[in-house]
């Protein structure tokens, strides 16, 4: 019989299964044909799905509760050689070119490479290429820079750390980000999260990221806002369920980048980028205490 049914009406079996369909909430309190009716408004999350917005907002408010309450404390990249020692060893200064620096440096109290620059003892070139070597990516030509690129990242994102798309393609699955000052892995991972890209680094001087910076758009349809009001999780989960129910969103997804909790929302003509600055201070202590023990060992080595 079950056969001969599914043989009469091959496309009802799937649709029996659909009114079964699990809600990712488990206190959903959706009856399973309810479900079936709400399918074609639910929203995924990776693997999860959601049967309606209000379901999807009680998580989202679970998810940010725990970002709040735990954050994600990047440590700092502590390179082998200073900078002034990469770029003596490179042959861009003599040892009394930087000891001058270093000793205007103090006087000032000024960064050294902010003295080298200003007496003209290097070049933005020659520090991108020193901090290149000390983090072990490579420093990109002028050939690269220039090039109209695509990339649907927040700009609020890219100028918190220093950075822009210098190539992205979709069908490779590729994009590299050229960074000033430092790597940052948090915007790394979260973009290979919210767009599915794997993101490479490369080390490009302040001035190629300001031109450059002119030749990136934003893909059709794509919107960003952003909350630098600290919000509580209540807040934020109710403005992206609000969002959500604006551009029919069929898919979300989660990331988190420095102080931004990024959320991203996809519907069938529209995608928006939430972004809320949450609030640090758990960071701020842990890295003090890191600090502080680092402080202890040394003085104790």
């Amino acid at each position: 019989m079950r056969f001969l049914f599914g043989s009469i009406l091959p496309g009802a079996g799937n649709n029996w299964k659909s009114m079964y369909a699990v809600c990712a909430l488990q206190t959903c309190q959706g009856t399973p044909l309810m479900r079936s009716i709400q399918s074609r408004t639910g929203i995924t999350v990776g693997s999860l799905w959601y049967c309606s917005v209000d379901c999807f907002a009680t998580a989202t408010r679970q998810r940010f509760s725990m970002l709040s309450g735990t954050g994600v404390l990047e440590m700092p990249h502590q390179p082998r050689m200073s900078i002034g020692l990469v770029m003596l060893s490179k042959g861009f200064l003599t040892d009394d070119q930087l000891r001058n620096a270093k000793a205007e440096s103090r006087l000032r109290g000024e960064e050294l490479e902010t003295v080298l620059l200003r007496l003209g003892l290097a070049t933005e070139r020659q520090l991108a290429a020193a901090r290149a070597a000390q983090w072990g990516y490579p420093i990109l030509g002028q050939d690269y820079m220039g090039h109209p690129v695509e990339a649907d990242i927040p700009p609020v994102l890219l100028h918190a750390c220093t950075s822009v798309p210098l190539h992205c393609s979709v069908i490779a699955k590729r994009m590299l980000l050229g960074f000033v000052y430092r790597v940052e892995h948090g915007l790394l991972n979260s973009v290979e999260q919210i767009t599915g890209l794997r993101a490479d680094p490369c080390f490009i001087t302040p001035t190629e990221l300001r031109e450059q910076t002119l030749h990136v758009s934003i893909p059709q349809g794509c919107e960003e806002v952003v909350y630098d009001d600290p919000n509580s999780p209540v807040e934020m989960a109710d403005a992206v369920a609000g969002f959500a129910i604006e551009i029919a969103a069929r898919e979300a997804s989660f990331a988190q980048c420095r102080e931004y909790a990024w959320t991203r929302l996809k519907g069938r003509q529209r995608t928006i980028d939430v972004l809320f600055r949450v609030k640090r201070a758990t960071d701020a202590i842990r890295m003090k205490n890191f600090l502080r023990v680092k402080e202890s060992l040394l003085s104790f080595g």
